[in-house]
């Protein structure tokens, strides 16, 4: 896990455009952008999916993830963004170290492109999921 390429990033032994860094966070320039400002937020501890993350390095995420959002804005001048992170190979994660992508969506054919096959919620199906939820949070 921390021979990963974002492992070798936060050790400097690859380089990269820094946009932020603190104890727990780094945030660089994607070298292969979607759009321009499109920038890679990472902690610094080797977790490959969200949900083995510590809770003090998410909470880390989720200070700065906004932060960053508004100087991307500032320095794009583009208003609208997606906020993206993937979870294993099956839900399209390419690198196996959690990352959360900042992606400015300039117009129809630069940023995110993304289709969202919904259904509807069976009301019976939803009311068991949710309780089946919630006790898996106690």
């Amino acid at each position: 896990m921390s021979e990963s390429v974002f492992g070798m990033i936060i050790r400097g032994e690859i380089p990269c455009h820094k946009v932020y860094e603190d104890d727990r966070v780094l945030a660089f320039l994607d070298i292969n952008p979607l759009s321009n400002g499109h920038t890679l937020v990472i902690p610094k501890e080797p977790a490959q999916t969200l949900d083995t993350l510590s809770e003090e390095s998410a909470a880390a995420l989720g200070r700065v993830l906004p932060r960053i959002c508004r100087a991307v804005i500032a320095v794009t001048g583009v208003r609208e963004y997606n906020v993206l992170e993937n979870n294993g190979t099956g839900a399209h994660q390419a690198i196996a170290h959690v990352h959360f992508h900042i992606i400015p969506k300039p117009n129809r054919t630069e940023g995110l492109g993304i289709g969202w096959p919904m259904r509807p919620l069976d009301t019976e199906a939803g009311a068991q999921l949710a309780a089946r939820l919630r006790a898996a949070l106690e």
